[in-house]
């Protein structure tokens, strides 16, 4: 028996065929078409191409989805792809691929994995964030997810950006009215749209990263300024419930073109040999004390993969941020 599980991104829709030890038997990945139905036969053709490839078919489909099916309503809300909002997503899909869909929010799918087998496997209070076209969250403790009653426990994605500077004050509207959530300024789209206003140039986040590591000023601002939002927020996230690991999925180019690792509770040897990256540099001496949880080189942080940040020593900079705030 194969399992099959779909991640239905801002940008890409992706199904991956797993074997019943976790490991890998296709991967087929189409662009989202930001239309509902276009959307539902989008993940019906990747979920058949992907079983035609694995030469079985499952018996069961899981879907890791922005937003989350309302326990009230059943209907769709809170999603930054907005065209779902108020939709019978989970029903639909069940229709169009004639079995049962199992729908989670994406962030949480992502950190129960993480703390299963991943980089918080261990930990008792392990966070992760996912951080491409939009900003979701998620929380487990002892191996359990903290939904909350309404289904939207670890969503920070909403909350306002924590210490504003005057510059930020007021400067962002949310797709869901809001004034300066942290989406519109900690998300790979907020990443790439800070880079426009400072340059007027619209590129891609592995664009802009290859020109920071070159020495360009403009493009190592905007990361610095990412940084030091990004570590403002996990500030907030660690007055709040101080968890053992946090870990980032990061796509910093709105556009998908940044790789990013897969959404599998258990990548293959192949894959990790493939993505494997030189030692990182040590983190810098001194105050303020380096977490130990995501100190470079230590288990518990994210298994390395090719990302344009990772010569910019991402991880001990927002933990320095993050760790002076709390």
């Amino acid at each position: 028996m194969i399992r099959i599980g779909v991640d239905f991104g801002g940008t890409k829709i992706e199904a991956a065929a797993l074997d019943s030890a976790g490991e890998y038997l296709a991967r087929i990945r189409q662009p989202n078409p930001g239309d509902y139905r276009a959307a539902i036969e989008t993940v019906r053709a990747v979920v058949e191409a992907a079983e035609r490839e694995a030469g079985a078919r499952a018996p069961r489909i899981g879907v890791g989805m922005p937003g989350s099916i309302s326990p009230k309503t059943g209907l769709v809300r809170n999603a930054n792809s907005t065209w779902l909002n108020g939709r019978p997503f989970d029903g639909d899909l069940a229709a169009a691929l004639g079995r049962p869909v199992r729908v989670a929010n994406d962030a949480n799918c992502f950190a129960l994995s993480e703390a299963t087998d991943g980089a918080g496997e261990g930990a008792r209070v392990v966070f992760g964030a996912i951080l491409g076209t939009g900003c979701g969250g998620g929380v487990v403790v002892d191996g359990r997810l903290i939904e909350g009653v309404n289904g939207v426990g670890g969503e920070w994605g909403h909350m306002p950006l924590p210490w504003p500077s005057a510059a930020e004050r007021g400067a962002h509207r949310c797709w869901c009215g809001r004034i300066d959530c942290l989406e519109t300024w900690t998300s790979g789209t907020a990443f790439c749209a800070d880079y426009a206003e400072t340059t007027g140039e619209r590129l891609d986040g592995a664009t802009i990263m290859d020109r920071a590591r070159s020495g360009e000023a403009a493009a190592e601002a905007a990361f610095d300024r990412y940084v030091d939002r990004l570590g403002r927020a996990l500030a907030v996230v660690g007055d709040l419930i101080d968890p053992d690991v946090v870990v980032l999925a990061l796509s910093l180019s709105p556009g998908g073109t940044t790789p990013t690792p897969p959404a599998s509770p258990k990548p293959s040897a192949t894959w990790k040999k493939a993505n494997s990256s030189p030692k990182e540099p040590s983190p810098p001496t001194g105050p303020p004390p380096w977490p130990p949880a995501i100190r470079p080189g230590d288990k518990n942080r994210k298994k390395s993969f090719p990302h344009p940040i990772n010569n910019l020593t991402l991880a001990p900079r927002v933990a320095a941020n993050a760790r002076l705030l709390i």
